[in-house]
């Protein structure tokens, strides 16, 4: 591997293990909101003792989303230089911006934590609301700054260097709207379905307990209305990066030549060399409905650009399938689930299973989301601005921080599942019962 390659890798491997707790830090806190405001409503104190273990599991989550989080700041100046050397005074607004939300969100989580019994009950409650937006709002800033690196505007270019920056008109890129929209609709989607998956495991084990009822109905409640809500965002993406990323659409769709009344391609492994997706199954005029609303409408192929400038076609395009899949089993879950709350039924065991097994799928289409994002960009670190190539660092032996940051964010990993399961999950059911009696 060359020292592109392990900076990419080092890079990559730190964004895969952080957005999990980005995901979860702007969903996880929203959930707690919603078990304390039914257990006020309702007087039952599971939904209470529910909330009052999210918020344990928010707590653990959000310090080594912290710690993820200031490593990623670092690897951005070590291993980017000459790309935040060009790109910081552009996008520097919006990471100063998500840095006030990680500061409100730290300030006012530290209250619901430790407000349970020294506030007022809608004091401590609307603590939390203010978790939950402000983690809303950390997510949207960074995204923001992803956006702006898709499509880079609010800057002119002259002999490289950029002049008269206007960061305002750069938060406001051409990719903020549907980017937003897809991260934040995919991390309440991501976070419910786990959680629903991981409850509905355990009202296996423990068919009896109320704190895994409430948390299952509280997590597919969440998680089912997102699956509904994703496809539509997808609708509102894909039209988008039809007209403003083409070259990523062909990537993703592996459209090698242009062609009116594009098919969409389910499957399939892009071959470059012959220019061709085999084992694809072909929907015809799909694509070309699906990016402009019209069966017959021209779709760019990756023949209309330069090949140095292709994106990892193979890898862009798997990364999206399986997205799309995940997307579409947990949509499969949530119809399920209507079905049977439609009918006042009981959770069957056939259902509960379905719901655990498909519990990991949401961080899986989150992982692969960012991976198509960040792929069908590529060879360019500043879309049409900057090369991946030309922005990293010169600093050898970049395999010794490659390694030790693996070896750590695996320690940790495995610290945070140690945590979660006896902060969290590991359950009384005589307590369970008694608090809910």
């Amino acid at each position: 591997m060359s020292e592109l390659d392990f900076a990419r890798a080092q890079m990559g491997l730190s964004l895969a293990f952080h957005i999990v707790f980005a995901a979860v830090g702007v969903a996880l806190p929203a959930l707690m909101v919603i078990a304390e405001w039914r257990g006020r409503r309702t007087g039952d104190a599971v939904y209470l003792e529910l909330a009052r273990r999210w918020s344990k599991g928010t707590a653990i989550l959000f310090a080594v989303g912290a710690v993820s989080g200031t490593v990623l700041s670092f690897e951005l100046g070590l291993l980017w230089p000459h790309f935040m050397a060009f790109a910081g005074a552009i996008i520097g607004l919006p990471f100063s911006l998500e840095g006030f939300a990680f500061f409100t969100e730290a300030i006012f989580l530290g209250i619901y934590l430790y407000g349970w019994d020294r506030t007022s009950p809608r004091l401590h409650l609307w603590s939390g609301i203010i978790v939950a937006i402000s983690g809303a709002a950390s997510a949207l800033f960074v995204v923001l700054a992803n956006a702006w690196m898709n499509t880079p505007v609010g800057f002119m270019l002259a002999n490289g260097i950029a002049q008269q920056v206007d960061p305002i008109a750069a938060m406001r890129s051409p990719a903020a709207l549907h980017e937003v929209l897809h991260a934040l609709i995919a991390s309440y989607q991501s976070t419910a379905f786990a959680l629903s998956g991981v409850h509905a495991a355990l009202l296996l084990r423990e068919p009896t307990s109320l704190f895994h009822q409430r948390a299952l109905a509280i997590g597919l409640s969440v998680g089912a209305v997102m699956a509904v809500l994703q496809p539509i965002s997808g609708d509102v993406s894909a039209r988008a990066v039809a007209r403003l990323e083409p070259i990523k659409l062909a990537a993703m769709e592996g459209q090698f030549h242009t062609e009116r009344g594009a098919p969409l391609r389910i499957g399939g492994l892009p071959d470059i060399t012959t220019e061709t997706t085999p084992f694809a199954i072909q929907v015809p005029n799909g694509l070309s409905l699906i990016a402009f609303h019209d069966p017959h409408a021209e779709v760019r192929g990756l023949d209309a650009f330069a090949k140095r400038d292709w994106p990892p076609v193979r890898a862009t395009h798997l990364s999206f399938q399986t997205m799309v899949g995940c997307g579409m089993a947990m949509l499969a879950i949530a119809l399920w689930a209507a079905l049977l709350r439609w009918r006042r039924r009981p959770w069957p065991r056939a259902f509960l299973l379905a719901t655990a097994i498909c519990g990991p799928l949401g961080f899986v289409a989150l992982e692969a989301g960012w991976l198509v994002t960040e792929e069908g960009r590529q060879p360019w670190i500043i879309a049409g601005v900057m090369r991946t190539f030309d922005a990293v660092t010169p600093f050898p032996a970049l395999a010794i921080p490659f390694w030790i940051f693996t070896t750590v964010y695996l320690f940790l990993a495995a610290a945070v599942a140690y945590l979660l399961w006896h902060q969290i999950l590991k359950t009384d059911v005589a307590r369970d019962d008694h608090a809910g009696a």
